[in-house]
């Protein structure tokens, strides 16, 4: 429940709990909010319920390019419809600390943003990371972004996990 008395569903309480650990070890790894990460994480995966998330551990429907690193050993799967390849991680943990990698290297004033919803939100949803060619919308990710954060930060706030 939240401040509001609002009851979530079981699976966005669960996905929570679920990858809760691997937002904040990311979190202290790269300074960014965990919250956060986990909100962009729901909306990239269908609250984790994407064959991509499923499937390879993505859980932020990361594309395969670029060089391996430490989080991302190279792992590529084709599940786009378009061809697109997305990165295969090993564990929850490796796409976290992918992303925060990720977030850092190539969007550092967005992962500057990340503890301030509205300004990470919009600065996110304006950048490379959102493709508007894949159908996204780039104003509805933005306000979803940040009513999901405040959702999670409801429910993190209310368990100890």
């Amino acid at each position: 429940m939240t401040k509001q008395g609002t009851t979530f569903a079981p699976k966005k309480v669960q996905f929570v709990k679920q990858l809760s650990a691997a937002a904040r070890e990311a979190s202290k790894a790269f300074g960014l909010n965990p919250s956060m990460m986990l909100a962009q994480s729901a909306i990239e995966t269908g609250w984790g319920t994407s064959s991509y998330a499923v499937n390879h551990h993505n859980y932020f429907g990361v594309i395969a390019c670029g060089k391996p690193n430490d989080y991302w050993k190279g792992c590529k799967s084709r599940i786009n419809a378009r061809g697109l390849c997305f990165r295969g991680y090993a564990s929850a943990e490796q796409s976290f600390m992918d992303y925060g990698r990720l977030l850092r290297a190539q969007y550092p004033k967005a992962a500057t943003l990340s503890f301030h919803p509205e300004s990470f939100a919009r600065e996110i949803s304006y950048s490379a990371y959102i493709c508007e060619g894949n159908g996204d919308n780039r104003e509805h990710y933005c306000k979803m972004l940040i009513a999901i954060e405040q959702d999670i930060r409801d429910i993190m706030d209310h368990h100890d996990w």
